[in-house]
């Protein structure tokens, strides 16, 4: 069994909440208001992914972290960072602004702490009924990234579908790193 510590970042009101609550099967007991994260949430559950772990079924225990995307928060920001397996990036293109701040988290996350880019995804999150506009663009440093839009009420088995393609790549990419342990220790002996 494996255990991934995922993040879920983003700008204030991208949906991290609501894409993260749906990804755990967690109720949302909200009467539809906004109620801003404060600090992170941390949301546990197992995933039982038949695409991970080359081909064998493999159950991973996943910890969602849902951080606040108030810039008060940065404080945390090196203990959210510890032993992270991936990160989920969440903006909304459909708000002015969203892309930029992206770009924060990907410097902290990315660049100074060395999460790998083939660890990331970047969630593009459409809220229901969002007027047609200019959607943002986001910047160079994502282009290594896939870039997944999503929304719930609209088409929530994509979501779900693209998280466990995303949980599946984490996975095999644990495994190899757990056999290159093992065979480092058989190779030392």
């Amino acid at each position: 069994m494996f255990k991934a510590k995922i993040l879920v970042l983003g700008p204030c009101e991208s949906g991290k909440t609501a894409l993260s609550n749906f990804l755990a099967d967690a109720t949302d007991t909200s009467s539809g208001e906004y109620h801003p994260t404060q600090g992170v949430r941390i949301l546990e559950f197992e995933n039982h992914n038949p695409s991970a772990g080359h081909g064998r079924q493999s159950v991973v225990e996943v910890e969602l972290w849902d951080c606040s995307g108030d810039k008060r928060f940065e404080g945390c920001w090196p203990a959210m960072a510890k032993d992270t397996t991936g990160i989920i990036f969440v903006y909304n293109p459909d708000q002015p602004n969203h892309d930029k701040d992206l770009e924060n988290w990907y410097s902290y996350f990315v660049d100074d702490q060395g999460i790998k880019e083939t660890s990331c995804c970047v969630f593009a999150h459409h809220k229901p009924n969002a007027p047609d506009r200019e959607r943002a663009q986001l910047s160079t440093c994502f282009s290594n990234m896939p870039v997944i839009h999503t929304n719930i009420d609209e088409d929530s088995d994509a979501v779900r579908n693209q998280f466990s393609t995303f949980l599946a790549k984490l996975t095999v990419a644990m495994s190899d790193k757990r056999e290159q342990e093992e065979l480092s220790i058989m190779n030392h002996r």
